[in-house]
Formats: C-alpha cells, sequence, structure tokens
C-alpha cells in the first residue's frame, strides 16, 4: 500500500529478516548528511538488525562488527557514505537526557538512526523517514512501514519504488550496493545474487529547468536525455553493431527505472592507476569507434516494443549553446564580473564560422561523453566488443571527431601529446582505409574544432558544477583542460577563434584560482 501528499508519503511492505537487512542497504544508499532514520517497533521488532544491517551497507561490509548503543547509547561511526551515528534512547530519562547526547552536533556531521525515537520526540524535527516495524506470522514476517515526512516524503516513495522495481524483475533476493555515480542525477545500485552481478539505474524524469532561450531550458537546447529512453534506444543499437554496451534486463520507462547487465569495475581510468598501458587501453577505445563508424549512421532507433527515440542532431543551437558556458560561468569567474555583450558578441561571431563548417561533416552517431569513466576494459571479450560502453544517453547525429576528441583529450586524466598523435594517426589510416568517403583533412580540422568546442564547454561546466552546485573537485582539472584547448587552438584553420581567447583569456590568467 502506498498513500502520499506533497509533505507526507506511507508506504507498506511484507519483509522476512533477509528482507528488511536488503532494505535497509537501499535505504542507506540515499542517506545525505543531516537525515533522520527513526525506527519505531516494540522490544525484538527488528530495529537494531536493521541499523545494524545499515551501518554495514554503509562500510561495504557484511560482516562488519556494530555493537549495540543500548549500554553507550550513542554509536558513531565514520563509512565511505560519510558519518551515521546510531542511538539508542530506550534508557534516558526524557527530553532532557536526549539532549545531553549531543544529537543536534552528530546530525550537523551526518545521518542519524535513532531506535526508540518516541522517548524525545522534540529531537526528530519534521523532515525525517520513520520506519515502524511490526512482527506478524509469528515472528516469521514484519510488517514495515515506511513514512516520509516533509523532504522524505518523496525520497520515500522512490526507494519503495526501486524496491519494488527489483522484486518484479527477479532480483528480490540480491544484495544491495552503491555504485558511484557522475556528475548527473542518475544513481545506480549493483545487485548481486549467486554470483550473478546487475545494476539497477535511478534515472526518473527530471523537470526542465527554466527558459533561458526562445522558451527553451538549456536541456532541451544542448539536447540532453530527458528519460531513459534513449538509453534503452541505443544501447540496443550498439549492441547490434557488435559493441559492448550493458544489455537491458528489465525496463520502467516511465518510472526511469532500468535494470542493466553490469559491465564490472575496469573502468580505463582506474586501470591506467593501476599501471596498465593508457595506450592499449585508449587504442582499444579508438577501435570501438572506428567499429561504430564503419557503418552509416541511423537516426531513428527502435526501443524494441514497438516505439523509436529519434536521435538528434548536434546543430548550430547545440554548439553555440555549450560554447556559451565558457562566458557565463568561467570568464565571469576569472574576472569577478559578467561578461559583457560586446565581448559575448565578439566570442559568437568568432565561432560562427566554425560551427558552419562543422554541420557540412559527414554525420555519424557521437556519444558525447566517450571518455575513461565510461570505457571498461571486458577482459573476457575480444576485438571492438573489448570496450564496455555506458552513459551515452545524450547522443546525437554529429561530426565522428566528437568523440575520438572526447577520448583522446580526456578531461578526468591526462593523455600525453604522443599519445594523442599515434591514436589519431590511427584512427586516420583505418579510416582511409574503409571508409571511401573519408577525408583526412577535413576529419583533422574538425578534431581541431570539436576539441576547442568541447574543452570551451567543459571549462564552463566545471566552473558551474563548483560555483552553482558545491562541486568544487573540478576545478582541478581546469589545467588540464586548458592544456588540450591551446593544442587544439594551435591549428591553422582555428587561427581567428585562437585571437579571441589570446585577447579575453591570455596565458597569464587561464590558470587563475576559482572561488567555489
Amino acid at each position: 500500500m502506498t498513500t502520499s501528499s506533497d509533505t507526507t508519503s506511507r508506504n507498506d511492505l511484507i519483509l522476512d529478516e533477509a528482507g528488511l537487512e536488503r532494505l535497509a542497504a537501499l535505504v542507506t544508499m540515499d542517506l545525505r548528511p543531516g537525515d533522520v532514520i527513526a525506527l519505531h517497533g516494540d522490544l525484538g521488532a527488528g530495529k537494531t538488525t536493521f541499523a545494524r544491517a545499515a551501518i554495514r551497507a554503509a562500510f561495504g561490509e557484511p560482516e562488519a562488527e556494530v555493537p549495540s548503543p543500548t549500554f553507550s547509547l550513542v554509536q558513531i561511526y565514520e563509512t565511505p557514505r560519510g558519518v551515521i551515528t546510531h542511538c539508542d534512547l530506550y534508557r534516558i530519562d526524557g527530553e532532557d537526557g536526549a539532549a545531553e547526547l549531543g544529537l543536534e552536533e552528530a546530525q550537523a556531521r551526518g545521518a542519524l538512526l535513532i531506535e526508540w525515537p518516541e522517548r524525545a520526540p522534540s529531537m526528530l524535527g519534521e523532515d525525517r523517514l520513520d520506519i515502524t516495524l511490526m512482527e506478524i506470522d509469528g515472528g516469521v514476517r514484519r510488517r514495515v512501514t515506511l513514512e516520509g515526512r516533509d523532504g522524505w516524503a518523496k525520497r520515500a516513495d522512490r526507494l519503495t519504488a526501486i524496491w519494488r522495481f527489483i522484486a518484479a524483475s527477479g532480483w528480490g533476493e540480491a544484495s544491495i550496493g552503491a555504485i558511484p555515480g557522475d556528475a548527473s542525477a542518475r544513481r545506480y545500485f549493483r545487485l548481486e545474487k549467486n554470483g550473478v552481478r546487475a545494476l539497477v539505474m535511478d534515472a526518473p524524469r527530471m523537470p526542465d529547468g527554466p527558459p533561458i532561450r526562445d522558451g527553451q531550458p538549456y536541456s532541451r537546447i544542448a539536447h540532453l536525455a530527458e528519460d531513459v529512453r534513449p538509453f534503452v534506444a541505443i544501447a540496443r543499437h550498439l549492441r547490434e553493431r557488435g559493441l559492448s554496451a550493458p544489455e537491458i534486463l528489465a525496463a520502467d520507462i516511465e518510472a526511469g527505472l532500468l535494470l542493466t547487465e553490469d559491465l564490472g569495475d575496469r573502468v580505463f581510468g582506474a586501470e591506467v592507476a593501476v599501471g596498465m598501458d593508457q595506450a592499449v587501453l585508449w587504442k582499444m577505445g579508438v577501435d570501438a569507434l572506428l567499429e561504430l563508424h564503419s557503418k552509416p549512421a541511423i537516426a531513428r532507433l527502435p526501443l524494441g516494443d514497438g516505439t523509436f527515440h529519434d536521435v538528434p542532431p548536434f546543430d548550430l543551437a547545440a554548439m553555440q549553446i555549450e560554447t556559451e558556458l565558457l562566458v557565463d560561468w568561467y570568464l565571469p569567474a576569472i574576472n569577478g564580473a559578467p561578461t559583457d555583450a560586446t565581448t559575448r558578441a565578439v566570442f559568437l561571431a568568432a565561432w560562427q564560422p566554425v560551427f558552419e563548417r562543422l554541420l557540412t561533416q559527414p554525420p555519424a552517431l557521437l556519444l558525447r561523453d566517450y571518455h575513461s569513466p565510461n570505457l571498461l576494459w571486458l577482459t573476457e571479450r575480444s576485438g571492438a566488443a573489448s570496450t564496455g560502453i555506458i552513459d551515452f544517453q545524450d547522443a546525437m547525429i554529429g561530426p565522428a571527431a566528437y568523440d575520438l576528441v572526447s577520448l583522446l583529450q580526456d578531461a578526468r586524466l591526462d593523455v600525453a601529446p604522443e599519445i594523442e598523435t599515434e591514436l589519431l594517426d590511427h584512427y586516420c589510416r583505418a579510416a582511409s582505409a574503409t571508409q571511401t568517403a573519408f577525408d583526412e583533412v577535413q576529419f583533422r580540422w574538425a578534431y581541431a574544432a570539436l576539441g576547442a568546442e568541447r574543452n570551451t564547454k567543459i571549462l564552463g561546466i566545471f566552473t558551474r558544477l563548483a560555483r552553482r552546485d558545491r562541486k568544487p573537485r573540478y576545478l582541478q582539472h581546469i589545467p588540464r583542460i586548458w592544456r588540450y584547448l591551446e593544442r587544439d587552438l594551435a591549428h591553422p584553420g582555428l587561427s581567428s577563434l585562437k585571437a579571441w581567447y589570446d585577447l579575453h583569456l591570455p596565458a597569464g590568467i587561464r590558470n587563475r584560482a576559482i572561488e567555489a
């Protein structure tokens, strides 16, 4: 049963003890600093079982020792998912006793798991998740009621929807763990059952942002995916091309939930960090692109249910809105003032002939984020299929060089100029031998132009992530982005564009510190 309003939600589940522990793990994957989880129920109802399972899930260690706070009253855990304070109020003497436990300070540091919260109700606040446990069927199972209040109302509904989706997909007995997400609102959960893994992608349809041009938000102009339909269609298409995108095992398109094949953990960036030869991995990535580009791009892709996804074009409006992130975010951060109208106009005028020429390039399916965080080494596969590919829902139809730039000018880690040159040459040789219409001169110009476009966009995005979204870690990559951008602007065909950057962002200020 589910009931909801704007400020409260109620969801009932019937679970055995193993199910209760899995639910605790799922709730833990959603914990944030300041969260309060209030655990209600009689003695033996399972409050401590839930709390221990939640803390073990936060550590990622199913056998971690989690002592009961019955006598200490409070136990604090520094976990990879943040600080969790587990407290048992059964033995406290009313509100005054609870106040002495320092729960306000603990809440400021992380999340609270509170057993017997009714002993100090005023300490709970209105924004919380109440979980009530009641034994049924002679103690074999429990009725678990999740009541989300205020900000927890929608979160509790979403967690319940994920729980039910997992069960309906045949993975209800699987263990649940988190894996890192990306800079978007998507989340990922790893399931494991009988030694087999799968991933849940939690990607609810996001509301549009404010209109910024012609009544449209940034996401529409830049053709960003609004739901999971593009992911399903493009994954299917890539697999038909013999490439290793995740197989879709189950889907609730309307809810924004997918169960997919788990391609593992051998992400290109992580493999380089432990000593794998970067040139070898990156060549694998180039070879997968060559396979993708060996056949004409298809703009209308079936989802397998009778419907289609129309892949949008990388059109003039998308190119413009992406590059404008530099004058909207990066340039003001560097200069300490908004970009004036004249500077913006000259910037757009410098880019206009570049965009017009890019629009004449032969079309290909560009995956948009084809770089080390989204590529995996699949050691059990061969050829182009040995590169696992994820995070392609924002794909467009545009110049083939875009994805090659994403790979060879990786925003997250250094690609040495000699590796970039070697693999660009390798791509051109192979494409010249297999693609009758391939024009190497045009392609190399497009590579430099798209590198300049992409790195310009990234300077703006990383600044926006730091200043608007409070994610300052992205600023560490800006010096690398400038090194790539300088390589791109050195192309003779981009001399007019280079002049704008040299005038408005001269070498002396390009790596000026930005305040988050």
